[in-house]
């Protein structure tokens, strides 16, 4: 059976070593405090090599936007790390049985960077970046092409684990997988089409997948 896994604040906290690295770039740059908010709203959501052309403007910074990119790889990679039991409950899946990829949103060097420096790249049969295949979740086939890079093909079924409702969930249910919500203390929004099953968090969800019959 086919499990494809966000990477983002699904396996890692992407929140946390972002605001770890702002804090630490901000200290050695000399930065004023309130860079650090700067920082963070337009780092918030994504972060690609583009996104630095305005940031370092925004900051006052005489960087090239491709060196400050760089600086941002190297020190997020640092940064993050796994969420307690995911790196376990991966193992525990494929020494299961089951065939395991990452269906991720993003830039390919900082989220292959990200995966490396988190020891979770050996654990999976396919990683799927959305700048490597030129589309972007919830678009069908982003999930094509994670599955593909697994061995599989959408058509045998499987899973979908994410925090995104619409990019995770809704690209995943309009592709024919079963859906697998991971809250992190949220409420499901009304009027959204509910995913098949919601966690607290990726422990409950790897054990939901345990439990289910090939």
């Amino acid at each position: 059976m086919l499990a494809l896994f966000d990477l983002d604040n699904t396996l890692i906290d992407r929140s946390a070593g972002l605001k770890h690295w702002a804090r630490d770039f901000v200290r050695a740059r000399s930065l004023p405090p309130e860079a650090e908010a700067v920082i963070g709203d337009r780092l918030r959501d994504r972060a690609h090599r583009e996104d630095f052309v305005g940031l370092g403007v925004a900051l006052g910074l005489s960087d090239r936007p491709g060196d400050l990119w760089h600086e941002y790889v190297d020190g997020v990679a640092r940064s993050v790390c796994c969420f307690p039991g995911a790196r376990e409950g991966l193992e525990a899946l494929r020494g299961a049985g089951w065939t395991i990829g990452v269906a991720t949103n993003g830039a390919g060097d900082i989220q292959r960077a990200k995966l490396a420096a988190a020891g979770l790249t050996p654990l999976f049969d396919g990683i799927c970046v959305s700048e490597e295949v030129g589309v972007r979740k919830p678009e069908r086939r982003l999930f094509e092409a994670a599955a593909a890079e697994c061995g599989a093909s959408l058509s045998a079924g499987g899973w979908m684990v994410g925090d995104n409702p619409e990019k995770d969930m809704g690209g995943a249910r309009a592709a024919g997988l079963q859906t697998l919500w991971i809250a992190s203390g949220r409420e499901w929004a009304h009027g959204l089409y509910e995913p098949d099953v919601m966690v607290p968090g990726i422990v409950e969800a790897i054990e939901v997948l345990q439990g289910t019959a090939f």
